[in-house]
């Protein structure tokens, strides 16, 4: 069934995503590891429990533990960005540097997937966390966090509706590309098909990045998928406040996905709303001056697979914003960035990779451009 196989791809890329400030991203390293991962779900969520070898049980819960420990070492040539790329900090006189080395494991995680049959089909529960604590530290957060009543509903913390998931760009480093939206958030969200490959979703979620508003935000998508081609399309309504001034908060999302020769993968995403910076990379402000600020975000992203152990890749994102938003001794109403990366799969479960990260912010109110310049390479270990 559709649903299941969407269930499974969803968790597979929840678990893989090596993209995410907000939470991520985006995760999925390879293709291969992101296949391998969805059919160990699949095996899990179609097995009987009482029958299934090496898994481990409670009474009839199937528990099944999956992660990965990761190690990150990059360096920044012009503006310190942190242990994440963040774009927003390119130009700021206290992140100015002439070479800044670091490192980090804190991108490392755990979670938990569990599967209990009952009356209303199969009662699914996830529970995942990782080490990006706030300040640099290593602390235990909260990424997912969810109930899955049958095939159709979930309950709990995931990805939003209002991501494209599935067409997310593959980065080395924690954010991926800016222009795109990635949020994970508290949500009821109901899911069916249209036929085999075709799926919908509608879901209330908890507003992204604003204490002030007190109504929920409404997502609605349909996405077709064949493992070829990938068309989706989301929409999100909700409201934003600032000052005692509250506007509308308007999504729309499209994304297409292609593979058009063995081992070649295609796609682009584009989004535009007003008030929508917070569900972005780039985080910019919803309101400014008690005016509702308009952004056209967009990733273009491709991939090669060479032989069964590389794959390369090259993605492109872009926020321009109606309104300047301020993060320091700047604002900027324009961000761009490039990744360019490669993966080895040295093993089933190992994975080495490489990237390069070009990011340009500019200056609301001079219009000039800051850009800055960084290397990365990672080691992953997935279980």
């Amino acid at each position: 069934m559709i649903i299941k196989r969407k269930k499974a791809f969803l968790l597979a890329a929840s678990t893989l995503s090596a993209t995410s400030t907000l939470a991520f991203a985006q995760d999925a390293q390879t293709q291969a590891e992101l296949d391998a991962l969805r059919a160990r779900i699949e095996a899990l969520e179609s097995v009987d429990p009482g029958s299934t070898p090496g898994d481990f049980r409670i009474g009839n819960t199937t528990l099944d533990v999956y992660g990965y420990v990761k190690a990150d070492f990059f360096y920044d040539f012009e503006f310190d960005q942190g242990d994440t790329a963040f774009v927003n900090v390119i130009g700021e006189p206290s992140t100015a540097t002439s070479g800044t080395f670091g490192a980090t494991a804190r991108q490392s995680r755990i979670g938990l997937l569990t599967t209990t049959p009952s009356a209303l089909g199969d009662i699914g529960g996830q529970l995942e966390l990782d080490l990006f604590g706030s300040g640099g530290t290593a602390e235990l957060r909260l990424r997912h966090a969810n109930i899955r009543i049958g095939d159709n509903w979930l309950i709990g913390q995931y990805w939003t509706n209002f991501q494209p998931l599935d067409t997310y760009p593959t980065s080395v480093e924690f954010n991926g590309p800016v222009g795109i939206a990635f949020a994970r958030v508290p949500q009821v969200r109901y899911t069916n098909s249209f036929g085999t490959n075709t799926s919908f979703a509608v879901s209330i979620e908890e507003n992204v990045g604003d204490s002030n508003s007190r109504d929920p935000v409404v997502t609605a998508s349909a996405e077709y998928n064949d493992g070829t081609y990938i068309a989706r399309g989301a929409l999100l309504y909700g409201t934003a406040e600032d000052g005692g001034v509250e506007v509308d908060q308007t999504g729309l999302t499209l994304s297409g996905s292609a593979r058009p020769w063995a081992g070649g993968l295609f796609q682009v995403n584009y989004t535009t709303g007003e008030a929508l910076g917070p569900y972005l990379i780039g985080l910019g402000a919803p309101v400014v001056g008690g005016e509702a600020n308009d952004v056209d975000g967009y990733t273009i992203e491709f991939r090669q697979d060479l032989g069964e152990k590389w794959n390369v890749g090259i993605s492109y994102g872009k926020e321009d914003y109606d309104l300047p938003t301020s993060t320091g001794t700047l604002a900027f109403t324009e961000l761009e960035t490039i990744h360019v990366n490669a993966f080895y799969q040295a093993t089933e479960t190992l994975t080495l990779s490489a990237e390069y990260i070009y990011g340009e912010r500019n200056d609301a109110t001079t219009g000039d451009t800051f850009d800055g310049n960084r290397v990365q390479f990672a080691a992953q270990l997935n279980f």
